[in-house]
């Protein structure tokens, strides 16, 4: 691939020199041959559509996050009357999620992100937070032949049995608690059954991946907080810090790991990504990685491209200091000269591949993040497609028992885990 920088005749990155005749051979054979197999690949995908609807029939589709509840607040401010949720596809710019695509998806329990931005003060984000959590019991109370909160692994079964979606949650960016384990065991008596530790930003307490480490993983009281979530019954979600405070999470914690959307390291170097002897470590603890949709998780090569954007901008910023609409009218035209490479399902698919050769399919589940993010892979363009998904296993050769753990059974073994730690935590203390 090749970018090109608008400030310059020259190419940013790479240049061709390919002779004209593998140019020919590239654009009369190559290409139609990738195109050609990409059809077959879909049309063997489709044949195993049924069957996958037909398993997931059986088993909760647990989706380990969507931050549907954030995009309502800012399109709606939480008001279902201003905002339908049963069915947006007549709408301009739908959300990825409403009721009708849920149940065409098959999903049949929700992790709901309880999100606050990074930098948002830790005090207003507590705040914040409970107008989400309310925001989802409202939602279970406005639509209650669809939804129903959930708490326990009990809850989730029932719930499914009685054809409803079981609405979990999970909050997303430990600065919500503002230090304070006291805050953290009132966010669990609301039904918060997740946290994941940090968001964009290293805490006081602990290093998040994609901002400065501070404290080479956790600090004590960032020790503290996790055993104490060990105790109350909460998960300790993995998904946005470094790889050191996995590891030191894998030390000291009782429960098993929890990812809730992130993807294989070894496939794309996002910082947000697992690690491969992280990946050991989830297996070690019978923990699960909730594989996400996220496209720069997905696809090394959307990686590198936007860490070559990226790169351009810093180049663009230094030569023109305190000019921002200089530096907007630069990237403006890079943006237009270089069109980012798009991921697909199937590179979601091969992200499941390599977890469960590494480290087998008891560790695996979905984490879509749906509604969270601009865009997202090609056959995975909103909550309806979820199924797809899982007929691409199955033409790659996964049983339905491997379908069943990866939907829903290993999310509710790590959880039904979770809480037998904490009854013996609470037992003996």
């Amino acid at each position: 691939m090749k970018y090109t920088d608008p400030t310059s005749k020259s190419t940013y990155r790479f240049h061709s020199s390919l002779p004209y005749a593998l140019l020919l051979i590239l654009l009369f054979v190559v290409i139609p041959m990738h195109n050609t197999l990409q059809s077959q690949n879909t049309l063997s995908r489709d044949a195993f559509l049924d069957d996958a609807r037909e398993i997931l029939k059986t088993v909760p589709l647990f989706d380990g996050h969507n931050d549907t509840p954030w995009q309502y607040g800012n399109r709606a401010d939480y008001d279902f009357a201003l905002l339908d949720f049963a069915d947006m596809s007549d709408l301009e710019n739908p959300l990825h999620t409403d009721i009708k695509r849920m149940r065409e998806g098959m999903v049949g329990a929700q992790w709901w992100s309880i999100y606050t931005s990074p930098s948002t003060p830790e005090s207003e984000s507590v705040a914040h937070a409970i107008k989400l959590i309310d925001f989802v019991h409202r939602m279970a109370e406005y639509y209650p032949e669809t939804f129903e909160v959930a708490y326990t692994t009990y809850d989730v079964e029932r719930i499914f049995k009685d054809g409803k979606i079981a609405s979990l949650m999970g909050l997303e960016g430990g600065h919500a608690i503002a230090n304070s384990p006291a805050i953290l065991r009132m966010f669990y008596e609301l039904g918060i059954r997740y946290m994941t530790l940090t968001h964009g930003r290293t805490l006081d307490w602990a290093d998040s991946a994609t901002d400065e480490p501070k404290h080479g993983g956790l600090t004590e009281l960032g020790e503290q907080i996790v055993r104490e979530m060990n105790r109350i019954g909460m998960l300790a979600d993995l998904s946005h810090v470094t790889p050191d405070v996995m590891r030191q999470v894998a030390s000291i914690s009782e429960a098993p790991m929890f990812f809730s959307h992130s993807s294989a390291r070894g496939l794309c170097d996002h910082p947000r990504n697992v690690p491969d002897d992280v990946l050991d470590l989830v297996g070690d603890s019978n923990g699960i990685v909730m594989v996400t949709f996220v496209e720069t998780f997905i696809s090394e090569e959307r990686r590198q491209f936007y860490a070559e954007r990226a790169s351009y901008q810093r180049k663009v910023e230094y030569l023109h200091p305190g000019q921002p609409d200089k530096v907007s009218e630069f990237m403006s035209q890079w943006d237009e000269a270089n069109e980012p490479p798009k991921s697909t399902l199937e590179q979601v698919a091969d992200h499941i591949d390599y977890i469960r050769d590494r480290i087998g399919v008891d560790h695996i589940g979905i984490g879509s993040d749906y509604d969270g993010i601009p865009t997202l892979p090609t056959g995975l363009e909103d909550v309806s497609t979820l199924p797809h998904l899982f007929a691409e296993l199955l033409a790659r050769g996964y049983s339905d028992e491997d379908l069943r753990k990866i939907a829903g059974e290993n999310m509710i073994r790590v959880m039904r885990d979770t809480e037998a730690v904490s009854a013996s935590i609470q037992a003996a203390r």
